[in-house]
C-alpha cells in the first residue's frame, strides 16, 4: 500500500516538473521572437524628413528627429534652408528633394536658425502675487523667481542638369520623365533609395518637377552621422509657396517639422496634410539683420514661425502649400515670471497685515475710551 501510494506522487511531480520546462522553454522562445523583431527593425533603414532621407547601407539606421526649414517667398521666387537633426548607426545618407522647377544649391548660413531663434523668443512678463509662497519667507528664501511653465550623364528618362561638390555635400539637379529610370540612376550613381521610393516620386514625375538629390559623408572616416547637419539652401521659381512634404509618407518614425516662412504677408498651412494641427509660435514683422539680409534683404519681411508633428507619417497626404491669411495679426507667445508683491522693497502681505493690525489696534483703543468717556457719564455726581 505505502509503495502504490508513493508511485502516484512521483508521477504528479514529474509531470509539475516537466509542466515548469515547458513553461521556461515557451518563455524563452518568445523573448528570442522580440529580440529577432527588434534586430529586424534596427536593421531597417528608417526613412525620415520632408526630402525622404535614405540610408547607404540597409544594415544601419537613420531617422530624422527634426527637420527645421526656412522658406522665403516673394510671390515668385522661393528659397529653402533647410537643416535635419539626425541619428543612427549610418556612416553616410542621401536624400532627395523634389522642387517644382529648377533650383540652384549652396551651401546655407547656420547662424540664420540662430537669429531666427532669438527673434521668435517668448516675450517675458511679469505676475505677482499676494501671499508667500514656499521659497518666500517665512517659508524659506529663493532669490531667484518661480518661472511659469510656458502656456533636410543621363539615362533614358533622366536628364542631368548639374552635379557639384559643396562642403561634404555631393548634390546632383536631376529631371525625370519616369520614377522608376529616376531611382534607377540614383542606386547606379552611389544614391542608395528605397523601393517605395519611385511610386513616391510618381506625383511629382507627372508634374513635371525637377530633383535635387544630395549625398552626405562625415569627414572623418568610420565616424556615424549624429547630430545637426550643415544646412543647404535651394533657389528656385515658384508661382505659390510650396514646402515638399509628400516624401515624409516613407518615414518609419514620428516627424517633427519646424517652418520659419519670410512672405510680405502672414502665412498658413492650407491643411494638415495628415499631421498633427500646425501650430503658429510667432508671427510679426521683421527688419532683417545680420545673416537674415542675405536671405530676406533689406526690406522689412512678415516673418511666421510653424510647428507641427506627424505621429503617424503614412497619413501624409501631399506637400506643404502656404496661403496668405485674411489679416497680418502678429502673435507671440509669452513668459510669464512670478515674484512676491512688494512695497518699497518689503512684502505687501506684510504691509497689508501690518496696517490691519494697527487699525484694529486704533479702533479697540477708539472703542476702549468710548466706553470709559460713556461710563464716566453715567456716574453720579460726588456729594459731600
Amino acid at each position: 500500500m505505502a509503495l502504490a501510494t508513493v508511485r502516484p506522487q512521483v508521477r504528479r511531480a514529474a509531470a509539475r516538473a516537466g509542466g515548469r520546462r515547458r513553461a521556461h522553454r515557451q518563455a524563452l522562445l518568445v523573448v528570442l521572437m522580440l529580440l529577432a523583431v527588434q534586430l529586424v527593425s534596427l536593421a531597417r533603414p528608417a526613412y525620415a524628413c520632408g526630402c525622404g532621407a535614405m540610408v547607404h547601407d540597409p544594415k544601419t539606421t537613420m531617422a530624422v528627429g527634426r527637420e527645421t526649414s526656412v522658406v522665403r517667398w516673394d510671390g515668385r521666387t522661393e528659397q529653402i534652408v533647410m537643416s535635419l537633426q539626425v541619428n543612427g548607426t549610418a556612416p553616410d545618407a542621401a536624400w532627395i528633394m523634389p522642387v517644382p522647377h529648377r533650383a540652384t544649391v549652396k551651401l546655407g548660413d547656420p547662424a540664420v536658425f540662430d537669429r531666427l531663434a532669438t527673434l521668435t523668443e517668448p516675450a517675458v512678463a511679469q505676475r505677482h502675487y499676494f501671499w508667500p509662497h514656499g521659497g518666500d519667507w517665512p517659508f524659506g528664501h529663493n532669490g531667484d523667481a518661480a518661472e511659469a511653465p510656458p502656456p533636410s550623364a543621363g539615362s533614358p528618362g533622366v536628364g542631368v542638369v548639374g552635379r557639384e561638390r559643396l562642403g561634404p555635400f555631393d548634390v546632383a539637379r536631376l529631371t525625370a520623365t519616369d520614377p522608376g529610370a529616376l531611382r534607377n540612376w540614383l542606386k547606379t550613381h552611389g544614391f542608395h533609395l528605397p523601393a517605395p521610393l519611385a511610386s513616391a516620386l510618381r506625383p511629382y514625375v507627372s508634374q513635371h518637377w525637377e530633383y535635387v538629390a544630395i549625398r552626405l559623408a562625415p569627414a572623418e572616416r568610420h565616424r556615424t552621422l549624429s547630430g545637426t547637419l550643415d544646412p543647404l539652401r535651394l533657389t528656385f521659381a515658384s508661382a505659390r509657396l510650396v514646402y515638399p512634404m509628400r516624401l515624409s509618407a516613407l518615414a518609419t518614425t514620428p516627424q517633427s517639422l519646424g517652418l520659419y516662412v519670410l512672405a510680405p504677408h502672414r502665412m498658413e498651412p492650407r491643411s494638415a496634410i495628415g499631421g498633427a494641427r500646425p501650430e503658429v509660435f510667432f508671427a510679426g514683422r521683421i527688419h532683417p539683420e545680420g545673416p537674415l539680409q542675405d536671405l530676406a534683404g533689406r526690406h522689412p519681411a512678415f516673418l511666421t514661425a510653424i510647428d507641427q508633428s506627424f505621429p503617424q507619417p503614412h497619413r501624409i497626404t501631399g506637400d506643404h502649400e502656404l496661403r496668405r491669411t485674411a489679416h497680418d495679426t502678429p502673435f507671440r507667445r509669452v513668459r510669464y515670471e512670478y515674484a512676491l508683491l512688494t512695497v518699497a522693497g518689503v512684502p505687501a502681505w506684510i504691509v497689508t497685515v501690518a496696517g490691519t493690525l494697527l487699525l484694529l489696534q486704533a479702533a479697540a483703543a477708539a472703542l476702549a475710551l468710548s466706553v470709559a468717556a460713556r461710563r464716566r457719564r453715567r456716574m453720579p455726581p460726588a456729594t459731600g
